[in-house]
């Protein structure tokens, strides 16, 4: 017993130390452990947590997804697509190109506002013409054709030339006295002949080569403003040698073409008049 004393005295504060862990330890026991309930037989008696109260979630309004967006029913850990993916896979790119189709098809818009088909031919709404200074032609007559886009070909086919200047003779007193001599008693330069020509030619290509084959003198001039060849002269007779408004013009089948003779190209059994007129 005194042995028993002598080590409480020499231990005295361990045991206090120790005393008062357990001491600690019990009380906080006794406040953590929940109070027992009824229960029912074989009913298990657990520990819960406090859960935190669940968030309603408000009804939403069904949208259309956006690109990028997950389809209904997608896994939640599927792939979104990234600004930086669109602009790999070619969405970005597509979304500019689009604006530039847009921009295209408004300049489309823009000149189809400034020109209008009218009887077959664009017309310049602000000048009434086409691109060489044509007004529209009549309704059933040919349309011009530029030269460097028809082709010719091998067919041979045959119309009718003529070269005169009998209005001269009814204007002898408007003549240049000096090209009195160079007017033919008949009016005829070359009177109506039959002549060969290539399918795809012009008015201008056979009385070129038909001039030089009969030795008749011409002379003529490109004028790129009505892509087309002008006849200045004829026979050594020139424009306004009878008259301010006096020159060469043509016809065919009985129709003063309104446009040059470069871009009138021949049909089989045609009538072609050069004409000398006065006014």
């Amino acid at each position: 017993m005194e042995r028993m004393v002598e080590f409480v005295k020499e231990h005295i504060r361990g045991i206090a130390v120790a005393a008062s862990i357990v001491l600690v330890l019990a009380v906080v026991f006794v406040i953590e452990e929940p109070k027992p309930r009824n229960t029912e037989p074989g009913e298990r008696i657990e520990r819960r947590e406090t859960a935190q109260p669940e968030k309603t979630q408000e009804p939403s309004v069904s949208e259309a997804p956006s690109e990028g967006a997950l389809p209904s029913g997608a896994p939640s850990d599927a792939p979104t697509v990234s600004p930086a993916a669109k602009v790999q896979n070619g969405s970005l790119a597509a979304v500019l190109n689009q604006g530039e189709e847009t921009e295209h098809s408004r300049e489309e818009q823009a000149a189809a506002l400034e020109y209008s088909e009218q009887n077959g031919m664009e017309i310049d709404l602000e000048t009434g013409m086409d691109e060489y200074n044509t007004e529209p032609v009549p309704e059933g007559m040919p349309l011009p054709q530029e030269p460097e886009e028809v082709e010719v070909g091998d067919t041979v086919s045959t119309c009718t030339l003529s070269v005169s200047c009998h209005e001269i003779l009814e204007n002898m007193d408007k003549l240049n006295p000096e090209k009195a001599e160079l007017v033919p008693a008949d009016g005829y330069i070359l009177p109506p002949t039959e002549v060969s020509f290539n399918e795809g030619e012009s008015v201008f290509n056979v009385l070129r080569r038909t001039m030089k084959e009969h030795g008749i003198h011409m002379e003529f001039v490109n004028t790129p403003m009505y892509n087309s060849a002008y006849i200045e002269g004829i026979n050594n007779l020139y424009e306004f040698d009878c008259g301010e408004r006096s020159g060469w013009t043509y016809r065919v089948n009985g129709w003063y073409p309104n446009y040059g003779c470069s871009r009138y190209v021949l049909q089989p059994g045609d009538i072609v008049e050069w004409i000398y007129t006065c006014g």
